[in-house]
């Protein structure tokens, strides 16, 4: 009898599910997007119920279109963004929305812990910066502005471990998500306690650490009736959704890198050594016995999404004559600009930064606009700025001893040819594409995989699983006039950034 692996990927627009064979063949796929809530600002927030709700409808209406009988599927892999900080009561009842990874609430809150602490003691611990971003702090600010949610917490849980106990019904957490705390220790895998209890967080709201392909509990009567799965099914802990586009993109061995094009923006650089920067981000790897050292921007597939939302009218009206999307169209004016935009530089700060600037304040900018400025201009002038966030953070990587030779692109940024051009040229660096669209999902399928027996090993999955479909080399053409605008968009925010702070 034919088996599949179902991976649940709770990113930050949508929902994805996908079956995949034994030999890594998608079977079906579906995707339920939800909302995010900007209350405030600075504040970025979900309701992780509306995340199961969406999981719910899309893996019904998967197997529904797709004829696959749920008693076929043989394990459940989990793959979340990162940085959730999900109050649960004793009922598992989630007591208000989470911040999520954008969210920059809790800035002043750092100021205070990184003072009153010192910043070393904490990096010395965790092998990250205290940023509002991660999860601890925004523990922190519950426990100052919503104490009544903060009395009722009986667990903090993360994006994918949230999803976990609703199907399994079991509170975890596992390694790769642990760097949203200061209080892991990151080159054991374990919680700091003491340190945990200084800075005044109940050491009771830390679920028990598992590696990522550990089984953690099977489907539940109450989670087969809500979602159209059968009762059993085995789950694996999860992982976050970058560590399992590494692991989907064939990532293992030291040195070889990740290039995400979701939402976000970023690169995953495997290193079987304990790597920490300040200026970057370092979590566990999905397979747990390696690290990822990561660049995590706020620049990536969101930026096209925001033009194509304000910007896009015309070609969505195309795209419907065509008979293709309007995101097409979008590259195909883009196309027509030349390497460099003609000087146009935009710098991708849509809701301030993360590495490697590490500025809440940071803010979005076109530079060079005059009258010969066209929409392609805008388009071709936003992708080369994420690369170039790309390109600022695999220099800083460099600069950590963790130089870079290939990227491997994931991610829907991955299916533009000429943004995956863009970011070769931009960076000076290879990139191979493998399938973009499920990386992510089967890195976390390979999880189930590997914890129910499916797999000897992550090196058989990959070897199973992974295949590449194409090749960009970078233009030397283009080296000179990347190089000089990769100079004008670090000066625009060194000159910027205390106007973009209120202080000029």
């Amino acid at each position: 009898m034919k088996q599949y692996l179902l991976g649940i990927d709770i990113g930050t627009s949508a929902c994805k599910t996908a079956l995949f064979t034994e030999n890594g063949e998608v079977a079906a796929t579906e995707s339920e997007g939800y909302p995010v809530y900007y209350p405030k600002k600075g504040w970025a927030e979900q309701n992780p119920e509306e995340w199961w709700e969406a999981v719910c409808r899309a893996v019904r209406r998967m197997l529904e279109r797709s004829g696959i009988e749920a008693s076929k599927i043989a394990g459940i892999g989990i793959d979340g963004q990162s940085w959730s900080a999900i109050p649960v009561d004793k009922e598992g009842r989630v007591l208000c929305h989470t911040p999520i990874w954008m969210d920059t609430r809790a800035d002043e809150i750092c100021r205070e812990i990184r003072q009153s602490f010192g910043e070393e003691r904490l990096f010395e611990v965790s092998g990250n910066p205290f940023m509002p971003s991660y999860s601890m702090p925004k523990v922190l600010w519950y426990k100052k502005h919503r104490p009544e949610v903060y009395k009722h917490t009986e667990k903090i849980l993360q994006s994918n471990s949230y999803i976990a106990f609703c199907l399994t019904g079991e509170m975890t957490q596992e390694l790769s998500q642990g760097y949203g705390w200061q209080c892991f220790h990151m080159r054991k895998g374990t919680w700091e306690k003491e340190l945990c209890k200084e800075m005044g967080i109940d050491t009771s709201f830390l679920p028990e650490i598992f590696p990522c392909h550990a089984i953690i509990g099977n489907v539940t009567k109450k989670a087969a009736q809500e979602c159209g799965l059968v009762e059993g099914i085995p789950v694996a802990a999860g992982a976050l959704d970058a560590a399992c586009g590494t692991l989907g993109a064939g990532v293992l061995q030291e040195g070889e890198t990740q290039e995400q094009g979701g939402q976000a923006g970023g690169m995953s650089i495997c290193t079987k050594e304990y790597r920490a920067d300040r200026r970057l981000i370092l979590s566990y790897h999905a397979t747990s016995d390696s690290w990822l050292l990561q660049g995590g921007t706020v620049g990536g597939g969101g930026v096209l999404r925001w033009l194509e939302r304000e910007l896009g009218d015309v070609e969505r009206i195309e795209a419907k004559n065509r008979g293709t999307s309007s995101f097409q169209l979008l590259n195909e004016i883009a196309d027509k600009v030349p390497a460099g935009s003609d000087g146009l530089i935009f710098l991708p700060y849509m809701a301030g930064e993360r590495s490697p600037i590490w500025d809440p304040d940071a803010k979005g900018v076109f530079y060079g606009l005059d009258f010969e400025t066209t929409k392609g201009h805008l388009v071709r002038a936003a992708m080369e700025g994420v690369a170039m966030s790309l390109r600022h953070n695999l220099e800083t990587a460099k600069e950590a001893h963790a130089a870079v030779k290939e990227l491997r692109a994931m991610g829907g940024s991955a299916n533009s040819l000429l943004w995956t051009q863009i970011k070769a040229d931009v960076t000076g660096t290879r990139i191979v594409v493998p399938s973009s669209d499920t990386a992510t999902t089967l890195g976390a399928v390979m999880l189930a995989g590997v914890g129910i027996g499916m797999y000897k090993s992550f090196e058989e999955a990959v070897k199973k699983t992974v295949t590449y479909r194409r090749v960009h080399e970078p233009n030397p053409k283009h080296r000179a006039v990347y190089d000089k605008n990769y100079e004008t968009y670090l000066g625009i925010y060194e000159n910027l950034k205390d106007l973009m702070k209120g202080k000029g």
